[in-house]
């Protein structure tokens, strides 16, 4: 079963800020979300709705919705600055 895959305008953003070495590495893994949306190492957040997948030291925070078929990346940074 395939997703939709959403990329929020802010999320664009901080992925063009993303240093070339690890660009590909979460390109790949967003794509790997629309075929499966809880790959393993994924995490649900607490305090807030949304998940996590680690890449390196970089985050990607994501929801996702079984209904429609939908995945929307919310945030995607370096592990210090995406929790606030």
């Amino acid at each position: 079963m395939s997703y939709s895959l959403f990329i929020l305008r802010r999320a664009q953003k901080e992925l063009s800020k993303i240093p070339k070495d690890i660009y590909d590495r979460i390109k790949e893994a967003i794509l790997n979300l629309s075929e499966n949306p809880r790959p393993v190492g994924c995490q649900k957040l607490r305090g807030r709705d949304g998940w996590r997948i680690r890449i390196g030291d970089y985050r990607i925070i994501y929801e996702f919705d079984d209904g429609p078929n939908s995945i929307t990346i919310l945030h995607i940074g370096h592990r210090r600055d995406i929790y606030h």
